[in-house]
């Protein structure tokens, strides 16, 4: 199972890794807002698994200085029926837990290496706070795409990818 892994977790680094060349990318680049395009589970046979259906939503945020704020949400959530989010049902919170992934922090960027390191200050997935997680990434023209070695979801076979595409700057207001 474990060799399986490797090679999925493997194959889908060396595809990212070939999309773009090697250049060095800067917290400069990266700096800005991001609009999610897919978050999916990849699995050895190929099979992939949208983790917040066909299509989620998400928002990602880098600074200058090198803080970072993600969201992901699957569309189409339920809502709580007694529209109050402390007297939810187990079913309204599982879909909740499910549907949704946050966290901010700090990041880091070896461009040479071509590694994102998300320093978590705090998640929504408990596990990931205070954690570093290490993404292996690309970036081709206003597209960002990184591996998730271990995803939240998906058991240790899966291997996430993530895209991001920037965000339309809104025109600067007229003087």
């Amino acid at each position: 199972m474990h060799l399986s892994r490797s090679l999925t977790l493997a194959a889908v680094s060396l595809l990212l890794l070939a999309a773009a060349p090697r250049e060095k990318v800067s917290t400069k680049e990266l700096a800005g807002t991001w609009t999610l395009v897919l978050c999916d589970n990849v699995y050895p046979d190929g099979r992939r698994v949208q983790l917040y259906g066909p299509q989620p939503q998400g928002l990602l945020m880098f600074d200058g200085q090198g803080r970072y704020s993600l969201h992901i949400l699957r569309t189409g959530r339920a809502r709580f029926a007694s529209n109050d989010k402390s007297q939810g049902t187990p079913d309204e919170y599982k879909a909740t837990v499910q549907g949704s992934n946050s966290h901010f922090g700090r990041y880091t960027v070896d461009g040479a290496e071509g590694t994102l390191t998300f320093h978590i200050d705090h998640a929504s997935f408990p596990n990931w706070e205070g954690t570093e997680q290490r993404r292996g990434f690309t970036l081709t023209g206003d597209e960002l795409t990184y591996t998730v070695p271990v995803p939240t979801s998906g058991g240790t076979a899966a291997v996430g990818e993530v895209k991001w595409r920037r965000a339309n700057q809104a025109p600067s207001p007229a003087p």
